[in-house]
């Protein structure tokens, strides 16, 4: 398939698989005489895995680690996977305590503030944003 199918196919644009390929995650299977890649199933299905792990958060060079285990599992043990997504599972847990934290600031501005049509010249948004922080 070329690849305008393979983008249909995959739920991934045709310039995000030319990216992949470039990045080295994803190659064409053959080419035709005039230059065309041209992708097999296994193509397709190299594309899905790279488009689910991304969807979940995993950055590229994981994803390559991930298709590194995925092209000769038997070399490889569970651990390694396991330990690129418990890896990922604290990334993420750390960015959520993170936002919340930025939530709970955010709250505490805007209830801080009237949200009147006064002049700004005592906004409490702008008073605190303007207060050195302690650290």
């Amino acid at each position: 398939m070329k690849i305008g199918e393979l983008a249909k196919k995959s739920g991934l644009s045709a310039h995000t698989l030319r990216f992949y390929e470039k990045s080295g995650l994803l190659r064409a299977t053959t080419r035709t005489q005039s230059n065309y890649r041209l992708y097999s199933q296994g193509d397709l299905d190299t594309a899905v895995f790279i488009r689910r792990a991304r969807e979940i958060g995993f950055n590229l060079d994981e994803v390559g680690v991930f298709l590194s285990i995925r092209s000769d599992l038997s070399a490889h043990v569970c651990a390694e996977a396991k330990s690129l997504a418990d890896r990922k599972i604290e990334e993420v847990t750390h960015k959520r305590d993170q936002l919340t934290q930025m939530l709970s600031a955010l709250h505490k501005l805007s209830n801080a503030c009237c949200g009147g049509s006064e002049s700004a010249e005592y906004c409490t948004i702008i008073e605190a944003l303007d207060q050195p922080q302690d650290h």
